[in-house]
């Protein structure tokens, strides 16, 4: 790689590489469920100790998934990547590496269905789990106490797209001794700067805006070696958490596309979202003025994101809206190159009960999009005339 700093853009093409003799131009897939030695005693010394480019078992690292992980390390700023077989594996082998019987975790209420879960799994083990307002700074410093070992939150929420205020939270999270392990998936990569902002170790579900196309599952932990090589991967290794190296090719070839991808994403979701909001849409967007936090936002990201959230009135309205539309597809993923919409309440929360989705902002009638690379006039034709 050139000795000068690289734009992020360019190390998503080109970090990480690894040829083989043959000198591929694509990555190579790596297929493989283990690797041969040479000698009982060669094997004998890998198992002790692996350098870089030595492997044992899939399991454990593969030189495709390796390739992906030095690439994701280099675009969000890290020492050191794992990829593992989802986001949700990204963010359980997060938090179960760190959790302790005693020990707690403070955690954003602001979360994905399935990272409350997680966190009630964790609570059945014996953490102490603090669940706060993740907006409200004064809620985090009296949860945050001396000894808390980790605080973990979505520097975007889903699907309600609040924003946290990393920095701040990162230093009542320091002061207190505390890791910060920030969900940045709806940030994305492109427009991330979580480490700047002082969080520890970053998750993202590569499922979404790194593949891009919706064709498979994957996530990956950033963070320091130590935390990465010592504290993560020994519990995602033992308990079969990694990345399939096919996902990872997948994931590689979705990395040279990505950055033009989603400021494309970005660039719509504005459009639409200001177009919507002008027809008397009720529109949650980060991009927007009347966002409670749209200051924050255009700090931390510069951007409103590829996500926006609409809010119908009700149940009966949202449905009749989303049974309308003909370029927008119900579906629950997100980041895609197609426009997905999605009514949180009856799909990605519904086990939720009522009281804690109105907590969380998420009503009868909201519709979460993830604006895609439709021309934008194309998709605001669509939903209006679906909204009606």
């Amino acid at each position: 790689m050139a000795s000068s700093p690289l734009h992020p853009r360019t190390r998503a093409v080109h970090h990480g590489t690894r040829r083989s003799q043959y000198g591929e131009m694509a990555e190579a897939l790596f297929l493989t469920q283990g690797f041969a030695y040479d000698s009982a005693e060669q094997a004998e010394g890998r198992f002790r100790q692996s350098g870089p480019d030595e492997f044992i078992y899939a399991r454990y690292g593969n030189p495709t998934s390796r390739m992906f992980e030095d690439r994701m390390a280099a675009l969000e700023g890290t020492e050191d990547a794992f990829a593992t077989a989802s986001g949700m594996a990204a963010v359980n082998g997060a938090l179960m590496a760190v959790a302790r019987p005693g020990e707690r975790i403070v955690a954003a209420r602001q979360l994905f269905g399935s990272c409350l879960y997680v966190l009630e799994i964790l609570a059945r083990f014996g953490t102490d789990v603090v669940m706060v307002d993740g907006t409200d700074l004064d809620q985090w410093r009296a949860a945050v106490t001396p000894g808390t070992k980790a605080v973990f939150f979505e520097s975007v929420s889903n699907p309600a797209l609040e924003v946290m205020d990393i920095a701040d939270i990162a230093e009542i999270a320091h002061a207190a001794g505390a890791l910060v392990v920030a969900d940045n998936v709806f940030a994305t990569p492109v427009f991330s700067r979580a480490v700047e902002l002082g969080a520890d170790v970053v998750i993202y579900s590569t499922t979404k805006h790194v593949d891009g196309g919706g064709r498979c599952l994957g996530g990956v932990i950033c963070g320091t070696h130590d935390f990465v090589r010592g504290v993560a991967e020994p519990y995602l290794k033992h308990t079969g958490g990694a990345i399939s190296p096919f996902n990872a090719w997948i994931m590689l070839n979705g990395l040279t596309t990505m950055d033009l991808r989603v400021r494309a994403m970005a660039d719509s979701a504005a459009t639409v979202a200001r177009a919507l909001d002008g027809a008397g849409v009720g529109v949650i967007y980060p991009g927007l003025a009347s966002h409670p936090q749209h200051d924050l936002a255009m700090r931390q990201m510069g951007t409103g994101g590829t996500m926006i959230a609409l809010d119908l009135g009700s149940r009966e309205s949202a449905f009749r809206a989303l049974d309308a539309m003909r370029l927008v597809t119900i579906s629950n993923n997100l980041g895609d190159a197609r426009s997905i919409a999605t009514h949180p309440a009856t799909t990605t929360h519904q086990r939720l009960s009522e009281d804690d989705r109105a907590r969380m902002g998420i009503t009868p009638g909201m519709i979460r999009l993830s604006i895609g690379l439709e021309h934008q006039d194309d998709l605001i034709a669509d939903l209006i005339a679906a909204i009606g």
